[in-house]
């Protein structure tokens, strides 16, 4: 008889196409994972993956066996759900997706806070791009994500919990004397330091200035940190949004961080789960949690106050939408 604990070992080596890895995943041994899922090949008559020392790959029949076993892990998770529902929230086990131009600047601000009010959580994170985090959502590998919009998001519920501005970072010798904001209509494209493809926020800073995709140096980073100190040798300028703004450019000197006239917010943060997530009041005491401790921490004067409350009651509503 094939067991859960089967399904979850060819679940995890699918996810890393590595046994020592999904072994960790599933916190046994890589001879026990490996044992488990050789008896289930036995049992089935198939084999689902190819190995050698070097790499894993999945067969053909190993892809209809996989994606049955997700089936299979999703009716589990939402069997698993009736409990989630009548325990306290965030009391329990939680898969949390975020991605990285979010991560580093949430986490620090976040967690604190959670392990303050919700003791009981046992939060797991996996930083990853949105497209991937949308999947493994989708699929029941993970219960919910940390999402930037505008991104497709049709097959998920999503809950907003921040909205933010970019703002124009260049080193200060590229600024005009008394230059307080940058003009979009002004900017020059080939100059800008964006990240790779494959990140969303590249693309929402270019929708932000209504720019094409054109660039003076053919710079492939994944991250800002690296843009930015590209941007001090004076190889271009780059857009930061809000949340990053103090952590990556507050201690030099030498750099300039201007406001753009644009309509804003450039883009509004959201955590994405299935429609069919049975822990919706996990959801809703997270992104409260996440809205009220983004507004504490960033709060910079009245202006920016009167700006965040327009978009939300902190001390209770929250906005949340299903795709269709």
């Amino acid at each position: 008889m094939i067991t859960i604990k089967q399904i979850n070992y060819v679940l995890a080596v699918s996810k890393t196409l590595h046994f020592k890895k999904a072994a960790e995943m599933c916190h046994v041994s890589p001879s026990a994972l490996s044992m488990a899922i050789s008896e289930l090949e036995n049992q089935l008559g198939i084999q689902v993956f190819e190995r050698d020392n070097k790499r894993v790959i999945i067969t053909s029949q190993g892809c209809d066996v996989i994606a049955k076993a997700r089936d299979i892990k999703k009716k589990l998770d939402e069997i698993s759900g009736l409990g989630l529902e009548r325990a306290p929230p965030l009391s329990g086990p939680i898969s949390l997706g975020i991605i990285p131009t979010v991560s580093p600047y949430l986490l620090p601000i976040a967690l604190p806070c959670l392990q303050k009010d919700y003791p009981m959580l046992s939060l797991t994170i996996t930083e990853g791009q949105s497209t991937e985090l949308i999947r493994q959502v989708e699929q029941g590998m993970l219960d919910m994500a940390v999402l930037a919009l505008p991104f497709d998001v049709s097959k998920l519920v999503t809950y907003k919990f921040w909205s933010e501005d970019f703002y124009y970072v260049t080193h200060a010798d590229n600024l005009e004397p008394g230059e307080t904001f940058i003009d979009v209509n002004n900017l020059d494209p080939t100059e800008l330091l964006l990240l790779e493809d494959g990140h969303c926020l590249k693309d929402h800073a270019l929708a932000a200035c209504k720019l094409s995709d054109k660039t003076h140096f053919d710079v492939r980073v994944s991250s800002l940190t690296t843009i930015i100190q590209l941007v001090i040798g004076k190889m271009g300028s780059t857009l930061v949004p809000h949340m990053a703004l103090e952590p990556l450019t507050g201690s030099f000197s030498s750099l300039a961080r201007l406001p753009l006239n644009q309509l804003s917010p450039h883009r509004e943060l959201v955590i994405g789960a299935r429609p069919t997530y049975p822990g919706t009041e996990n959801i809703l005491h997270l992104t409260r949690l996440l809205s009220k401790s983004l507004a504490v921490h960033h709060y910079i004067g009245e202006s920016r106050k009167s700006s965040f409350t327009k978009d939300f009651d902190l001390s209770n509503s929250l906005e949340f939408s299903a795709g269709k």
